[in-house]
């Protein structure tokens, strides 16, 4: 049997070409057996794990204070690098790995939500860049992705599509079951199976969690691959979305650290990095590097506030050690299958470092930030501390406790400059081809290096052309070669980092960095890019780049000062781009919309809809109009909803009569209801809502109407400025994730009964947009990756 060229993809079909008989039983009708497509011989299983928003010092494998066995249990078993490297951010993060190139080169130099039409930051990957698990696919790997995508175009995720860059089939899975936005609600998720919106299968008060969902589909697909896959290796891309908020976690998880957070994040990070120390994972003159004057002492918070904000770190820590939990399931499922030890598992702890978009007090609804300004007090906070972490709360821990997740190092998740934000614990295993067990790896690596490392394992070349485009050579280069050698000279030498004007290089050894924002701070930001002050770290002498050197040898500053500027140069990076208030604006960042004029018209059946997909009917006048069929007996459920717990409205019968309802960021709710149950037969439902102006978030009137006559009316005294959810979408004819109210049940029992024709959204004339605070919005959008 000949080997099939592995160099163009997909590999070409062959002409059989031999001697063609005229019957079947002549013995030169003969032909070889069907081959299917089959890797290299010998190549093994990939298991690649991605956690989320997890800082360096946060897991106990690299001495942080949250439980991780599975992650120990692997690294017993394999090996921990401990200076591997993310991009700072979400979406970045994600692209540069499965590709295999630095993030601005497959323009991911932002979130997708801030996408502009620079090369760098566009969010649509080059077809030159032909992602890991297409490589994978087209050599008869079967490939999978489970839990969190962030990397589709914001004007493609309607499920109208296309689906060209959707993770199934745009980035080479066979399948996908997860969720496309940048975090969503572990209670009620949006879920999708590969283009499918599907409903989750079970409701938050029967035990449902998204971190167990995920991992038991990931078994399943795993089980049946080995069942009835005739034999192909798998590629499981395991990405959950764990532990970005909202911190989401059984009550029992979080209850396991109770008191264990009492002493504050000062002292944190002092315990923190003497078990680093302990465990060889920083050397141990390693110094603590010290804590900015942006982020508060612990010392300095009021004494009555201490047990919302220990609460807030319990919660936390419940929910990475419930994540690494599911991990190991998954890993156990494979093991049960004899598959384990020919499996390469690599385990990222994190896409960039712990999040710091939680504000100094920490939230117990994101959303409220924006929408409900200086409601969320510490009287409040304290009175609702029992619902940190349920399906009542969308929260997220203070900044303090993400400084402390990220020890010995300074800052934070978007800081790009310094390791805090971009510095992620890896662990290696697969027994089969790495001799070494338990050991550290202390070569640089970064996560462009991942999908390199994952060809060179399998015994894949790196592709000329992918269905007909000749390809980018990727920037990364294998781990393979320290899997057995501690001391092999690092093969990763130069890396520049950018994230939203904060920059960085690494070169042999030597970092320059300048942090250009704060992340937490979205307003003021106008310093220019010259005026931005270079740090430098000789990081083979100062591990946690804590002593500058940028006065002592300015030479040096400037050689790597000029290297940033050539690397930018080649990878897309230039123009450099902090704009964030700015290019939340489509027309600003040129970048397509879905939606645009003052009317729509959606059918039944449309859901998983994002804000982006349905005109905006916040700060203006607008009115909705059902047209529907009751039935005999009359008919129940929801007509039409937006957002769900952190905010937004529904429209929908109850005991036959029109309601509707608006919930102002889940803290005030406003209600109107029809006298009267609607009557079988053809009907129109309308609500009229009269804005108040005079600015954003204003109150309002609402007023039912059926078939024309008013059926009631009821004042609105605040409505949402910016957005009614991060996550949650709208639906026709079900509320299908957290419910707007309470009212009507979760999940599909709310469905409408009756038939719904269409539901039409028609806009007024008195719009307050140009009063957006477009600084509030990128806050917003910031929050999401």
């Amino acid at each position: 049997m000949s080997t099939p060229e592995r160099g163009s993809l997909p590999i070409p079909d062959r002409r059989y070409e031999g001697l063609i008989a005229y019957d079947a039983r002549d013995p030169d009708s003969a032909f070889a057996p069907i081959a299917p497509l089959r890797p290299p011989e010998g190549a093994p299983n990939v298991l690649l794990v991605l956690l989320d928003d997890v800082g360096f010092g946060a897991g106990s494998a690299f001495g942080g204070p949250c439980a991780m066995p599975t992650a120990e249990r692997v690294a017993a078993q394999g090996l921990k690098y401990t200076r591997f490297h993310t991009t700072a951010l979400c979406s970045p993060t994600r692209a540069a790995m499965i590709t295999g190139r630095n993030h601005h080169a497959v323009g991911m130099g932002h979130i997708t939500e801030n996408a502009s039409a620079s090369p760098g930051r566009t969010s649509v990957r080059p077809n030159f860049t032909a992602p890991v698990p297409e490589i994978l696919r087209l050599n008869g790997y079967a490939t999978a992705h489970f839990g969190k995508c962030h990397e589709v175009p914001v004007w493609e995720l309607s499920p109208a599509g296309p689906f060209d860059r959707w993770p199934a089939p745009g980035n080479g899975f066979q399948h996908f079951y997860g969720f496309l936005g940048g975090e969503t609600n572990q209670w009620y998720p949006v879920l999708h199976s590969d283009t499918t919106p599907i409903d989750q299968p079970a409701l938050p008060e029967d035990g449902y969690h998204l971190m167990e969902d995920l991992a038991d589909q990931a078994i399943a697909w795993i089980r049946q691959n080995a069942s009835i896959g005739g034999g192909r290796p798998f590629f499981t891309y395991f990405a959950p979305g764990a532990t970005h908020a909202p911190h989401h976690v059984p009550k029992d998880w979080a209850d396991r650290y109770r008191g264990r957070f009492d002493g504050g994040w000062d002292a944190l990070r002092e315990a923190t990095l003497a078990r680093q120390k302990e465990l060889g994972v920083v050397p141990p003159e390693t110094e603590l590097t010290a804590r900015h004057d942006e982020i508060p002492a612990w010392d300095d918070m009021p004494d009555d506030f201490k047990p919302v904000l220990a609460r807030q770190m319990e919660v936390y820590a419940g929910f990475l050690s419930y994540a690494d939990h599911h991990v190991g399931r998954v890993l156990d499922a494979i093991d049960e299958l004899g598959q384990l030890d020919d499996t390469l598992v690599i385990y990222i702890i994190g896409d960039n470092g712990a999040s710091a978009e939680g504000t100094l007090n920490g939230t117990l609804n994101e959303l409220a930030i924006a929408n409900a300004p200086g409601v969320e007090t510490h009287e409040y906070l304290r009175e609702r501390i029992d619902d940190i972490g349920t399906p009542k709360a969308y929260n997220h821990y203070a900044v303090g406790w993400a400084h402390a997740m990220n020890t010995p190092y300074q800052w934070t998740k978007q800081v790009a400059s310094h390791f805090g934000g971009t510095r992620n614990g890896t662990i290696v295993r697969w027994p089969k081809g790495i001799e070494a067990r338990g050991e550290v790896r202390h070569q640089f690596h970064h996560v462009i290096d991942v999908a390199p490392t994952i060809l060179d394992v399998v015994g894949l070349p790196e592709p000329d052309t992918v269905n007909g485009v000749t390809q980018e050579p990727m920037h990364g280069v294998s781990m393979a070669y320290s899997f057995d050698d501690a001391a092999a000279a690092e093969r990763h030498e130069t890396q520049y980092f950018e994230m939203i004007g904060n920059r960085g290089i690494y070169h042999r050894g030597w970092t320059a960095v300048t942090r250009h924002r704060t992340p937490w701070i979205i307003t003021g930001h106008g310093v220019a890019f010259d005026d931005d002050v270079w740090e430098l770290y000789d990081t083979t002498e100062d591990w946690s780049q804590a002593r500058d050197l940028a006065a002592e040898r300015p030479d040096k500053l400037h050689e790597l000062q000029r290297l940033f500027l050539i690397e930018a140069a080649r990878y897309n990076v230039l123009p450099l781009d902090d704009r964030l208030a700015e290019t939340t604006d489509p027309h600003v960042a040129g970048r397509p919309e879905i939606v645009q004029g003052t009317s729509q018209v959606l059918f039944p059946g449309m859901r998983a809809l994002n804000e982006d997909c349905v005109i905006n009917v916040k700060n203006r006048s607008h009115a909705i109009t059902a047209e529907l069929v009751v039935p005999d007996g009359g008919a129940e459920g929801v007509l039409f909803s937006q957002g769900g717990v952190t905010g937004g409205w529904a429209l929908y019968l109850k005991d036959g009569r029109p309601k509707y309802h608006y919930s102002w960021a889940g803290l005030e709710h406003y209600e109107v209801a029809g006298g009267e149950a609607i009557p079988p037969g053809e009907h129109q439902v309308r609500l009229e809502f009269a804005y108040d102006g005079g600015g954003l978030g204003q109150g309002g009137t609402a007023t039912l109407y059926v078939d024309g006559e008013e059926a009631g009316s009821t004042r609105v005294e605040h409505t949402s400025a910016y957005v009614f959810s991060l996550d949650e979408t709208s639906d026709v004819g079900v509320d299908s994730c957290s419910p707007v109210c309470d009212d009507y049940p979760a999940g599909t029992a709310n469905a409408f009964t009756g038939e719904l024709r269409f539901l039409r959204i028609d806009l007024g004339d008195d719009s307050h947009d140009h009063l957006i605070d477009h600084e509030i919005k990128a806050q917003l959008a910031m929050t999401r990756q």
